[in-house]
């Protein structure tokens, strides 16, 4: 059979492909192409805990340099200190845990990461793929325990996907609606050799394509409404931040005069120093704010999501008439549980900036008259004062107290604040006055106790010359505590702010008034000195008693920039946060004080 000349030349065209194909791949390892991976993301830090399924990977770590691994003492707090990160840097945050009670104590941390919208990948270890089902040593169904609580996760079962796959669960992370993507890696995947061409530079997925920009039809309907509006009020939450639209959303209010209120993921997006901001509204919010939200007649929702600590009982929240238009970027926020008028789906950045643009090019401006009287309104609620507090004891420390303190010490230097969860997170977002975004870091959504000195750590180590101070309590900082060891081994000089009453401050206090004092199990008998604790930790203990010691203790610690501080404040354990927005009340409905009780 005689062969052509046109089948020599093309034979030759595949021999040389081939041949180009083959010097341009090399054979790697599954863990180095995700070492690979990682540096192609520019990931800097990644926190973890070694173990068997991941002991690959964490060879693979030991021979390049330039992400450092943060080993912490428990897995929970290796989310949290990465979602920490991600929280103060708006980079994806990464941590890798090892499989079975590596990934289940890692749950706590991605559930509380995907209540706030937080992007994140995670990386645990997997049983080998042929003994994937049967209940392995140290085996757990990842993807089945993970799915309702992460925006993606996949289990890689071949070392050839693990660059396309890790490509995607960085783009699904940070794109859209931020979330955490879990990537389950086998062991023999990451053990086993396959050719690998490079990190691939794109990503198409059929499935996701979240619209970023709005509809222009829906924002020229809004802006309308918005500029014929009598009593208008811009609501926003953590889409403002997460969208990195804190410019667009000052620029928008300082232009219209118009009345401004930050949920609790939101604090920072419009400075709380300027006289636009009524603070923080929802169960905790101030009278300002939660009498406005119910008496305006637009309402302009901005990347906030309605939800229950917000708008109280939505059936008293729908009493009155009110038009409300929605900025979301994830259409499924958007009339979940509050009907609104005006939808836009869209990235919060880019809608803002439209709407900006048409503000300035529209003659109609908003009606002075309305609009100044609707402030005569607000001014009235605004002088009930409905923050004060004992100012002149002189006995106990008033808990309130000690945060204002820090914040007029602060204000003018770049400061970082997180908190756990209970009483002290309620008094740290009312009584610090952030200017700023991205400043207040907490867990809002899932409201998880212990996440405050993880949060700390990741971001020192991502704002080395920030100061960074964890606000939290006797309860909530033990949940973490052993953490304290990693702060030493990996110098993240964090000052802690413990209001210290002696109760489960939150719990204490709704016993109190739900169920007429009876205090089942929210008082601590056996508390740790915390002093020798943070000692024995390597750290700086303080123990401070009276009122007239607070503002000496802080600035010490303060002055020791190199030592991570433990200050343990005995704070007045009477004291509750008010105001308070019972369960099933509406949120104007508040109690002000103990004379409501």
């Amino acid at each position: 059979m005689e062969i052509t000349k046109a089948e020599i030349a093309s034979a030759a065209h595949a021999s040389n492909t081939a041949q180009s194909a083959s010097t341009n791949t090399t054979e790697l390892r599954g863990a180095e192409i995700l070492v690979k991976a990682l540096q192609a993301e520019n990931v800097k830090y990644i926190w973890g805990y070694p173990g068997g399924a991941v002991l690959h990977i964490y060879d693979a770590f030991y021979k390049q340099d330039t992400i450092q691994h943060v080993l912490v003492r428990h897995e929970q707090a290796a989310v949290h200190a990465a979602d920490g990160y991600a929280r103060a840097t708006g980079d994806v945050g990464v941590a890798l845990v090892t499989s079975g009670p590596g990934v289940t104590n890692a749950v706590t941390g991605i559930a509380t990461a995907y209540m706030d919208s937080i992007p994140m990948v995670i990386i645990s270890g997997q049983v080998p793929t042929h003994a994937i089902g049967l209940d392995a040593f140290q085996e757990c169904d990842t993807v089945g325990i993970t799915r309702p609580i992460v925006k993606h996760n996949f289990l890689v079962k071949d070392a050839k996907d693990l660059a396309d796959t890790l490509k995607k669960a960085f783009h699904i992370a940070r794109s859209g609606r931020p979330g955490p993507v879990v990537v389950d890696i086998p062991k023999d995947v990451s053990f086993k050799k396959v050719p690998y061409a490079g990190y691939p530079t794109s990503v198409e997925m059929r499935s996701y394509n979240p619209v970023r920009k709005g509809h222009g039809g829906q924002i020229r309907k809004a802006l309308q409404l918005l500029l014929a509006a009598k009593r208008p009020y811009i609501y926003t939450g953590g889409g403002v931040l997460l969208s990195n639209a804190s410019a667009e959303l000052r620029t928008l209010v300082d232009m219209l005069g118009y009345p401004c209120t930050n949920t609790l993921m939101g604090l920072g997006a419009y400075p709380a120093s300027d006289r636009k901001f009524l603070g923080m509204l929802g169960m905790h919010g101030t009278v300002e704010a939660n009498n406005a939200m119910q008496n305006c007649d637009v309402l302009l929702a901005v990347g906030a999501r309605f939800d229950d600590r917000v708008i109280g009982n939505p059936k008293h929240f729908a009493q009155n008439e009110r038009k409300i238009i929605h900025i979301d970027i994830d259409p499924s926020s958007i009339s979940k549980r509050v009907k609104v008028d005006i939808p836009i789906v869209g990235d919060v950045k880019d809608v803002l900036n439209e709407m900006i643009t048409m503000i300035k090019e529209s003659s109609t401006k908003p009606d002075a008259g309305a609009l100044g009287d609707w402030w005569n309104t607000i001014e009235g609620w605004r002088k009930r004062d409905c923050l004060k507090y004992d100012r002149s004891n002189t006995e106990v420390i008033k808990p309130q107290y000690v945060v204002e303190t820090l914040w007029n010490m602060t204000k003018d230097v770049d400061t970082y604040i997180t908190s756990d969860v209970g009483q002290h997170q309620m008094w740290a977002a009312q009584y610090y006055r952030f200017d700023e975004p991205r400043r207040w870091i907490n867990s809002g959504g899932l409201g998880t106790m212990g996440v405050g000195i993880p949060y700390a750590m990741g971001i020192k180590l991502a704002k080395p010359d920030s100061e960074v101070f964890c606000v939290t309590g006797e309860g909530s900082v033990q949940m973490c505590i052993q953490e304290l060891s990693t702060c030493l081994q990996y110098n993240t000089p964090i000052k802690i702010v413990a209001l210290n009453n002696r109760y489960l401050g939150m719990v204490r206090q709704w016993q109190e008034v739900e169920y007429e004092g009876r205090y089942s199990h929210s008082y601590m008998d056996a508390l740790p000195n915390f002093v020798k604790l943070a000692e024995a930790y390597g750290h700086v203990g303080m123990l401070i008693e009276r009122p007239e010691d607070v503002e000496p203790a802080l600035r010490e610690a303060r002055k020791l920039k190199d030592r991570t501080v433990f200050m343990d404040f005995r704070t007045d354990p009477t004291e509750n946060v008010f105001p308070m927005v019972q369960a099933g009340k509406g949120i104007t409905e508040m109690l002000l004080g103990a004379e409501d009780l």
